[in-house]
Formats: structure tokens, sequence, C-alpha cells
């Protein structure tokens, strides 16, 4: 008997015209077990900004000079757009082209965590900043020459038409770009600064982790299935890194000349993570060197006590635990 997977389509399959049965997603037939073991990591590590105290960083806040302000506003807005992004276009682009069914179900799942994190920027301006701020933030992204080309680079193969291409864009904007924003609640959790909003940028950073492992991952194994393209893909990942690299660069060399940082760690910190991408993607890294003068204190932040390396298989960047609640009896007041 010819199975219902050989006469079936799953929904991301369908077009108009289409007389081919739809599935529903079969959880209980798995194909491959790195879907399924993704799945269960996201899901134990879901949390919602709401749940953050991000309030108590108020003191801290206003302690900041006005340069500072308006440069911590613009690092969130950066990444507020590369999330929506991710959101919106780039996680749902690759649910067609998903080699098992159970791979959709996770992009779906990232896809709403990325906008979970979106949301997570906009909980710290609401915290934190004015009105008239926020639509500063917003105006500058929207206008912004260097930041704009970050984004579009990479949606440029999210609408293309090559699948191997989509998750190698898709890696770099998770295991890239997203981080020369997140240097600097690291920065400020390293002098004692914002403490809750750098554990909140932690929770993101433990996520992000998962989704550039797994975007790296499927693209290997569908480099796996097309050998012929081996070195094809190898050059173009190797020069879409680079040109990633000078976009960023452009734009973090601008975007922190606000603040009394310097650019020199925020460069090392972005050619450290860009060889972490390239390696998620299963190529050597090309940056050691200039990947090199990472502080060790961002490091630390990035990992703040020793039982947590930030990497896919461990419990990374926060001690973050969503509570239980229980109904209370009578005899529990029984002292």
């Amino acid at each position: 008997m010819t199975s219902y997977t050989d006469r079936s389509q799953t929904p991301p399959q369908w077009a108009p015209g289409s007389t081919t049965p739809l599935r529903p997603v079969n959880w209980n037939r798995i194909e491959d077990a790195k879907d399924l073991e993704v799945w269960q990591r996201l899901t134990s590590n879901f949390w919602l900004p709401e749940k953050m105290p991000l309030s108590n960083d108020l003191p801290d806040w206003r302690a900041l000079s006005d340069d500072e302000r308006t440069l911590t506003a613009r690092v969130f807005t950066g990444l507020t757009l590369l999330d929506t992004v991710q959101a919106t276009v780039g996680e749902i682009s690759q649910i067609p082209d998903a080699r098992t069914e159970h791979e959709q179900a996770v992009y779906a799942n990232i896809a709403f965590m990325q906008a979970v994190h979106a949301r997570s920027y906009s909980s710290v301006f609401s915290t934190m900043c004015s009105s008239a701020e926020i639509e500063d933030a917003y105006t500058w992204a929207v206008d912004n020459p260097r930041l704009q080309p970050r984004a579009t680079a990479v949606m440029e193969h999210y609408a293309g038409d090559d699948p191997m291409k989509r998750k190698v864009a898709s890696t770099l904007l998770s295991s890239l770009l997203l981080y020369a924003g997140f240097y600097l609640p690291l920065w400020y959790s390293s002098r004692g600064v914002m403490m809750n909003t750098a554990d909140m940028i932690r929770l993101i950073l433990r996520d992000k982790a998962v989704h550039g492992y797994y975007s790296g991952y499927k693209y290997q194994r569908g480099l796996e299935a097309h050998p012929e393209r081996a070195a094809e893909m190898e050059d173009f990942t190797y020069r879409f890194t680079a040109e990633l690299l000078a976009l960023e660069n452009d734009y973090s060399r601008d975007l922190y000349s606000l603040g009394s940082l310097g650019y020199a760690g925020v460069d090392a910190f972005v050619h450290y993570n860009a060889d972490k991408a390239l390696m998620n993607l299963g190529y050597d890294p090309q940056y050691e060197d200039a990947a090199a003068g990472v502080e060790p204190e961002i490091i630390a932040a990035l990992t703040p006590d020793s039982s947590e390396t930030h990497d896919f298989f461990s419990g990374s960047g926060s001690s973050y635990v969503m509570g239980r609640a229980e109904v209370t009896e009578e005899d529990d007041w029984d002292f």
C-alpha cells in the first residue's frame, strides 16, 4: 500500500489548482531527530519580556549621559529591525523548502520567538524612553543609510529562489549581524549597569544560539544532498560574510561614535561572531586575528557563571526560570 506521505503534501507545498491532499504534521513519525531535539529545546527555553523587571534599571538609565541614552535607543532600534526581518520574512521564507514537515514547525516556532525578541526591545523603549525619544529612534532607523543595507542585503536572498543561500543569509543574520547590537548591553553588564536589561539580552542570545545552530545544521544537510554545489556555496558563503562584515563595520563605527566606548571592542566582537556563524555553517573560521581582541569581560558577560557556556547544548545566557503557581488549600495555612 502506498504511504500517505507519498500521495499527500504539506500545506506550504500547496499551490492554486493542486489536487494533491494536504496532510497534518505527524510528530509520531520523525524523519530527522534533530527537528524534535530543537523543538524541545525551543519550547523549554520559552520566555516573555513582560516577566523581566526592566524598571529596576531606571536609576541606571537616568544616570547615563544624553549621548549614551541616544546610543542605547538606536542600538535597540537596529536590533528591532533585524528581528522584524527574521520574524516576518527570514524564517517564514525557509518553510516551503524544508526537508521535513517537522522542520516547517520548527521554523514557525523560531519566527514567533524572533517576534518576541523584537517585542523585547520595545519593552526597553516603553520602560526607559519618552514617546519623543522612541519616535526619534525609529525615524533614525528608517532613514539610516548604513542600517538599511544590512537588512536588505539579506532580504535579497530571502526573496530569491535559492534555498541554500537563504539558509546562509539567515544564519549570518542570526549569528553575525545582530551581535554588534548586543555588545552595548553586555558592556553595561560587565560594569554592573542595567543588569536586568542584560539578563533579557542573555535570554535572546540563548535563543539566537539555537537559531543559528539549527539554520546552519539544515544548510549542511542540504549541502550533503547537493555535493555538486559544495565549491560554489563555500565561495558564496565566504564572500557574503565579508560583504556583511563590511556593512556591519560601516554601521557600527558610525553608531558607536556617539558613546565613549570606542570601536575596537565592537569590531573584535563582530569578527568573533562572524567566525561563530561560519562554524555553524560548517566552515573554518576566517577572522581569528581580528576576533582575538574581544575583551574578557564581554565573554564573561555572555557566560555569567562557570556552569554555563554560550552554545546550543548549554543552558547558557541566564538563570531565568518561569515560575509555576499552585492553588493553596486551607491546610496550607496550618503552621
